[in-house]
């Protein structure tokens, strides 16, 4: 089961590549949320309940409810276009990005470590690189945000994997890290949004030292 949620958050990162609309992305980090709460349930059961009971609603709030609520406010509040304006292609972006997971499971196959979850380092290793393409081939700055989420989502995924020996240290690390990037970056975007009509990096070599 664990492994076919996986493969649905690999499948998440395809469409993520081809989606348009930065609300088809939120609707993604959403849904990459609520997949990371049914893989942290079914990974982490050997762990005490209440360890558990705090990484689930740690991840069920803040990743599948929270996140995705205040970048939808974000969007309203600045007045931002709904279209994601990528640098390329859709078809283009989609072979990059699956380009990027085949290398991924290719070096993850070449790694002969026992002690080594394959899955979990190819869905973890592809999160990451496919945050970063998002954040180089994305003009605005709020695809910046959810590119800089989904690396995050990628450092998650690999915590999982050691997380049955150190659960909250993990976690709460990763907690205050989803704290100070999404709140620090949405003031910015704010301030950014009172200056520009259209919150894009472009408008960005405006910005001036007086």
């Amino acid at each position: 089961m664990i492994n076919l949620l996986l493969i649905v958050f690999i499948i998440s990162l395809l469409y993520l590549s081809i989606a348009n609309r930065l609300g088809t992305y939120i609707k993604i980090l959403s849904f990459q949320g609520f997949i990371l709460f049914g893989v942290t349930y079914l990974q982490l059961q050997e762990i005490n309940p209440w360890n558990l009971g705090v990484i689930m609603l740690e991840t069920i709030v803040f990743k599948a409810i929270a996140v995705p609520y205040f970048l939808a406010y974000l969007l309203k509040r600045n007045h931002i276009t709904k279209e994601a304006e990528p640098y390329l292609p859709n078809f283009l972006s989609l072979v990059i990005v699956t380009f990027i997971i085949v290398i991924t499971i290719l070096l993850a196959d070449s790694i002969k470590d026992s002690h080594l979850d394959k899955i979990f380092f190819v869905v973890a290793l592809s999160t990451l690189f496919v945050g970063l393409y998002i954040i180089a081939t994305r003009r605005k700055i709020i695809t910046h945000v959810m590119g800089y989420l989904i690396i995050e989502n990628g450092v998650f995924v690999l915590s999982l994997a050691v997380g049955n020996e150190m659960p909250m240290l993990v976690n709460l690390g990763i907690m205050l890290d989803i704290f100070a990037s999404v709140l620090i970056l949405g003031v910015f975007l704010n301030k950014i949004g009172d200056v520009f009509k259209d919150v894009s990096v472009d408008q960005l070599n405006k910005l001036k030292d007086y």
